[in-house]
């Protein structure tokens, strides 16, 4: 499911609101969880996950293309860990 469908599933879902205000509410909704990663916070939304920001050391690494070392920097990435809930219907227990 990309973005669009899921303002359309929801705007189908509730139809006394615009889809303009959906629209709106989905994207405050990314961009706070974006801000918030990007603060270095942790994001829990109860029963489906918890998102976090984990660190990547320096390493070499090696380009495929031509086998030369290539030192790669440190970086941070984004870490979802699924919540119980989400495990248990994804393995049918719920």
């Amino acid at each position: 499911m990309i973005r669009s469908e899921l303002i359309q599933k929801i705007a189908d879902e509730n139809p006394h609101l615009f889809q303009r205000d959906v629209e709106r509410i989905v994207n405050t909704i990314f961009e706070e969880i974006t801000d918030a990663l990007a603060n270095g916070d942790r994001v829990e939304l109860r029963g489906f996950g918890a998102f976090s920001v984990k660190t990547r050391g320096a390493r070499v690494g090696r380009n495929p293309r031509t086998g030369e070392a290539v030192s790669v920097d440190q970086k941070k990435v984004p870490f979802f860990k699924t919540g119980k809930l989400l495990r248990d219907r994804l393995n049918g227990k719920a």
